[in-house]
């Protein structure tokens, strides 16, 4: 069970019967069987880590014990960096609260060493860091976003540092594609659009939730769309000569 798997930050003592491998439980404790494969393949670490280099790394910084000044430490690193909302309603197995934190996700132009990476985690007083093969995967953990078990926190209050751009890595789901395509299909019906670029801009401008996931699947399925909108138009214009 992931119960028994070693949690970040500890002695990488317990490993798992499947693989040479160390894994970040502590956040997929509880978590289900099916989550097995992600969790495995996400946070891959093997025996003799600190020779091993990647260009994705994650490490869990805690507010209490980091410097003031840990944002402009990782600016100034140049890195692309992902921090989660502060994790301050996290509960142990035992029902104990766990310690403020953060999620904090290093990505680096090319592979990188660990002992590269735990230079810079040393620098912001923090656990050692894990090599990450999924960055879409772990990013959507900053929100608990797979653990509805788990507090929810708000995807509104993740920041990114020196330009990251979730949208490189995450691919939505085939049902979030389709929930997508019928709320801009009752979007086109609701404001009467009529012209493509008029949804584009609507869009463009539009700062509310999942309104770039909008952006996104409009762009992506343009032949969808500009015939729906056409379709719309020819419709109106034939309704207007027939009265």
């Amino acid at each position: 069970m992931l119960e028994h798997l070693v949690a970040i930050g500890k002695p990488h003592g317990s490993q798992m019967g499947l693989g040479d491998c160390h894994l970040d439980i502590s956040i997929y404790i509880g978590a289900s069987f099916a989550n097995y494969k992600f969790v495995k393949e996400a946070f891959y670490m093997p025996k003799n880590e600190k020779n091993i280099k990647k260009r994705y790394w994650v490490c869990v910084l805690y507010p209490e014990s980091a410097p003031e000044d840990w944002r402009q430490i990782l600016t100034e690193t140049g890195l692309q960096c992902a921090v989660s909302p502060l994790h301050d309603k996290d509960i142990n197995p035992d029902g104990e609260p766990k310690k403020p934190h953060y999620h904090v996700i290093l990505c680096y132009s090319g592979p990188t060493t660990y002992n590269t990476v735990k230079a810079l985690t040393e620098k912001l007083n923090q656990p050692v860091p894990q090599a990450l093969d999924s960055v879409k995967g772990y990013y959507r953990y900053f929100t608990h976003k797979d653990n509805p078990e788990k507090y929810q926190y708000s995807e509104d209050e993740i920041t990114t540092i020196n330009g990251f751009d979730i949208g490189e890595w995450v691919e939505l789901t085939q049902t979030e594609i389709n929930k997508f395509m019928h709320e801009l299909n009752l979007m086109i019906y609701e404001k009467e659009i009529t012209e493509y670029c008029d949804l584009l801009a609507l869009l463009a401008f539009d700062e509310s939730e999942h309104s770039r996931e909008l952006e996104h699947i409009l762009q992506t399925h343009t032949i969808h769309f500009n015939a729906l909108i056409r379709s719309r138009r020819h419709k109106k214009l034939e309704e207007e000569q027939n009265k």
